[in-house]
């Protein structure tokens, strides 16, 4: 998870999963399987009683294309989830939307997203004109430990850590030109909340 949360989370997430027992093979993939076997490209052979396989997802922008839909690594809305095409709306993780507050065009694949998304555009297809501007959030249980992250940062130039991760209670704050894109934690749901409200107040004061 180091793309997404840094270096320190993604060590402390290995290190959690480590305790309970879980053993990684890091930049290692299956190449076969085989009955209750998985034979790893570097040789080894691992025994397993079940074998879950995570490929990832792939957008399917079939009907989006042969319908002539402006196409960015998603479909590109406007602030009104209203795609290239008058009264055609997109919402969820197919939509590429222009973010108010890291000032990009992004596409997020979470639930909450797509579930404010689609209130959004329901309410703009019934003629209501509402800019969508909610804060991305989503959050990732590991046991009993739960990550919370509000905003969005694809890249930073600054990692700000309040706290302890290791000891499962900090904020970590994603930071570029001096500016915070997103925020992490664990056990801090209240800081949580206000750097959510606090991007909410940023973007409606621009």
């Amino acid at each position: 998870m180091e793309k997404i949360l840094g270096p320190q989370m993604g060590d402390f997430v290995r290190a959690l999963h480590e305790e309970h027992g879980v053993v990684f093979h890091l930049e290692d993939t299956v190449v076969a399987v085989a009955g209750k076997q998985a034979k790893l490209k570097s040789g080894g052979v691992l025994d397993a009683d079940l074998i879950v396989a995570g490929v990832g997802v792939r957008l399917r922008l079939a009907l989006a294309e042969v319908a002539g839909l402006t196409i960015d690594r998603g479909v590109v809305v406007d602030a009104y989830l209203e795609t290239s095409a008058p009264g055609i709306f997109a919402a969820g993780d197919i939509a590429r939307w222009p973010d108010p507050h890291s000032g990009e065009s992004i596409r997020v694949e979470h639930w909450v997203v797509a579930e404010r998304q689609g209130q959004a555009a329901a309410l703009n297809m019934l003629g209501l004109r509402e800019t969508f501007t909610a804060v991305p959030f989503f959050w990732s249980q590991h046991y009993d430990v739960p990550i919370n992250y509000v905003g969005h940062a694809e890249s930073w130039d600054d990692l700000a850590i309040e706290g302890d991760v290791m000891a499962k209670d900090c904020v970590l704050r994603f930071k570029r030109k001096g500016r915070t894109l997103a925020v992490a934690s664990i056990y801090r749901d209240t800081e949580s909340l206000e750097a959510e409200l606090a991007m909410e107040r940023e973007v409606a004061a621009a």
